[in-house]
């Protein structure tokens, strides 16, 4: 028992040594301050949508479509990951972070060609989330024909 609990200790500092260090307190701030500045641009996006006569819920409509192709596109681009460096979690959380999780696997496999490559794997992380997605509104919309 002595020498797995050497083999550990040699492990854990191991761990240690080659483990990134880490400032919690600036990772917080870049990810409150690039995730503040996305939803800061997608607040304004809504106001200049608005402006121009659409409802509240189209506009609202209109600013994800945006945002969704403005985090795709910053993808294709590789800035979007660039920028998740820094930002950590402040540009997963908004909608660009979908996005990126979608276009990503895709930009990686792209070299297996078009639909074996692109097509298939740009589900691979997004696909989960469209199957519940699908499910939970499948549901909800049964409930409210049943109730109504």
């Amino acid at each position: 028992m002595d020498q797995a609990q050497s083999k550990k200790q040699l492990y854990q500092k191991r761990v240690e040594e080659v483990s990134p260090k880490s400032n919690l307190l600036v990772n917080c701030a870049w990810a409150f301050l690039v995730g503040g500045l996305i939803c800061t641009f997608g607040q304004i996006i809504t106001n200049i949508v608005k402006n121009l006569g659409y409802t509240r819920d189209e506009a609202a409509m209109i600013t994800s479509i945006v945002l969704v192709f403005i985090g795709a596109f910053l993808t294709g681009l590789n800035l979007y990951d660039r920028i998740g460096k820094y930002a950590g979690a402040g540009s997963i959380i908004p909608i660009t972070g979908f996005a990126n999780s979608i276009v990503s696997p895709a930009m990686e496999f792209k070299k297996e060609g078009y639909i074996f490559g692109l097509g298939a794997k740009m589900f691979t992380v997004a696909g989960p989330v469209l199957v519940y997605g699908l499910l939970a509104s499948v549901i909800v919309g049964l409930y409210y024909y049943l109730i109504h």
